[in-house]
């Protein structure tokens, strides 16, 4: 078995957090260094870094900037500079979960620490985001290894915009399954879809998955029909950027469209992920908010004009998949399954989860 070594994305290094630029895939691979909070902001609200978990992780690092200089301050100046960053980088990116989530339990943990002095307390809190970092290559493995099962020799797997390597920390959600199964010699076949506006399918997964030996064919995003309809996709997985308590799903802008045709071709329709995703306080997808960015990017395909001058675009980056559409969801813990609010409050129950 050859095992599958996605690229690393997010590391902390000589006390700086580094950061693949995602922005220059696939032409070229550029690692970053941030220079502050600002920086950090920014990388994360360009997609230099994106996909739920790895913007999780980069905040859980990045926040540390926000008071690696204020080490010799009272503990409650420390505290106030820490709930203040916090604060900032929640703002860069609204609709995936894992930002506030990484940035709430990162002020949970300094409240809660019994460092008596913001030096101690510092050191705790860089333990904290290693913490969470380890826990999502965890978590991406136990996702690949409950998906697994859904594979077989060959078969045909259908995914929209990236939810690999490049989105997490190590393996991704949605293509978890797919690089175990490469691992362990069933060869499936990826049909990445293009994902307009940004193209992180063409750019992000048939680049990472090309680096891993996975056999993958980009379509455009119109083609899935035809595909499922001449019976060519096995089944569907997606990642996704916020899990309401019912199962409707926030992902990426398209998702919902091809849970409609999987729905109706009779495609199994599965989304991947890890337990960090699920946000048991929002009851359903209308409590979700979409982000909404730069109508350029539907105007344009990298910096050239398509479109006329003049003319209005909208640009939703995220859809909200009904519960009722999808066949399963593939997390760290099990596949759950209809009926999805008990399935999800039951997991949620159990203390192997991480802490929210």
């Amino acid at each position: 078995m050859k095992e599958s070594k996605p690229v690393e994305t997010i590391r902390w290094e000589d006390d700086q957090l580094i950061l693949l630029d995602q922005t220059r895939l696939p032409h070229q691979v550029v690692f970053e260094a941030q220079r502050d909070i600002e920086h950090v902001w920014d990388s994360i609200k360009k997609l230099k870094v994106r996909g739920a978990p790895a913007i999780g992780v980069a905040a859980a690092y990045g926040l540390l900037y926000t008071v690696r200089d204020h080490v010799d301050t009272e503990r409650d100046t420390f505290m106030d500079h820490l709930r203040r960053g916090a604060d900032f980088l929640k703002s860069a990116r609204p609709t995936a979960v894992n930002l506030a989530w990484a940035l709430d339990r990162m002020i949970r943990h300094a409240e809660s620490s019994d460092a008596t002095d913001a030096p101690a307390l510092y050191r705790s809190l860089f333990e904290e985001a290693v913490r969470i970092h380890e826990e999502d290559r965890a978590l991406c493995r136990g996702i690949g290894e409950q998906g697994y099962p859904l594979l077989f020799p060959g078969c045909r797997v259908l995914t929209h915009c990236n939810a690999g390597g490049l989105a997490t920390s190590e393996w991704g959600t949605a293509l978890a399954p797919i690089y175990l199964a490469q691992e362990r010699g069933l060869q499936p076949r990826v049909v990445a879809c293009e994902t307009r506006p940004l193209l992180q399918g063409a750019r992000l997964t048939c680049w990472e998955l090309q680096q891993a030996g996975v056999e993958t064919t980009l379509v455009c995003d119109n083609m899935a029909a035809s595909l499922m309809a001449s019976s060519r996709i096995d089944l569907v997985i997606t990642g996704c950027d916020r899990l309401a308590a019912n199962g409707d799903a926030a992902n990426k802008i398209g998702t919902l469209g091809l849970a409609v045709l999987a729905n109706h071709f009779h495609v199994p329709f599965y989304i991947a992920c890890p337990s960090s995703t699920i946000d048991p306080d929002t009851p359903d997808g209308a409590g979700i908010v979409i982000e909404e960015r730069d109508p350029n990017e539907v105007h344009c395909v990298g910096d050239h004009r398509i479109a006329p001058e003049g003319i209005a675009a909208y640009n939703p980056a995220f859809d909200i998949t009904p519960a009722a559409l999808i066949t399963g969801i593939i997390t760290d813990q099990a596949i759950l399954r209809p009926p999805y609010e008990e399935h999800i409050r039951s997991a949620f129950a159990d203390p192997a989860l991480p802490s929210r």
